[in-house]
């Protein structure tokens, strides 16, 4: 497989990035819960997002630098991950290091997991910033890559409310 490198990025990527959109959703489980679910081994695929593969590549416990490879529903697109923002129990941050299709300069999510009556809020956010020459591909894709977007929350919702 050939891989693209993507830009490094930081927290301020949420801000400048292009394409930033954040879902929060309130599930019926306890923080810990929740945090346990991101960061099994069947981290998000347990929800029914479809994901062909979710490996962490570096050995617990994670933390800042940790990295992970996923590839999206039907292979559409293979990510190298690496963590940059780790708060054990309540958030993380990370970015893509590298890509199998050379449509992005920079990704990154970012996970916030808190408080809330009746169980937690999940807040998920996810920045993209194409390539130049991707740039209208992208803008003309957003609306659908939106209403994917959207299945996340979904997803977590109904998943937490059959496995609380």
């Amino acid at each position: 497989m050939t891989w693209y490198d993507l830009e490094p990025v930081d927290e301020t990527f949420f801000d400048t990035a292009t394409h930033v959109h954040s879902y929060p959703v309130d599930l019926p489980v306890p923080p810990e819960r929740l945090w346990e679910s991101l960061t099994s081994d069947r981290a998000l695929a347990d929800w029914g997002l479809g994901l062909s593969r979710l490996e962490w590549t570096s050995p617990r416990p994670f933390g800042i630098g940790t990295t992970r490879e996923v590839v999206l529903p039907l292979r559409a697109m293979a990510v190298r991950e690496r963590f940059f923002r780790w708060e054990e129990g309540r958030r993380t941050s990370f970015y893509g290091v590298a890509t199998n299709r050379p449509l992005l300069r920079g990704f990154a999510e970012d996970y916030r997991v808190e408080p809330a009556p009746g169980g937690c809020r999940f807040t998920w956010t996810i920045a993209v910033q194409p390539r130049p020459r991707t740039r209208l591909l992208l803008r003309a894709a957003d609306p659908v890559n939106a209403l994917l977007y959207r299945s996340v929350p979904v997803r977590a919702k109904a998943y937490f409310a059959k496995h609380p």
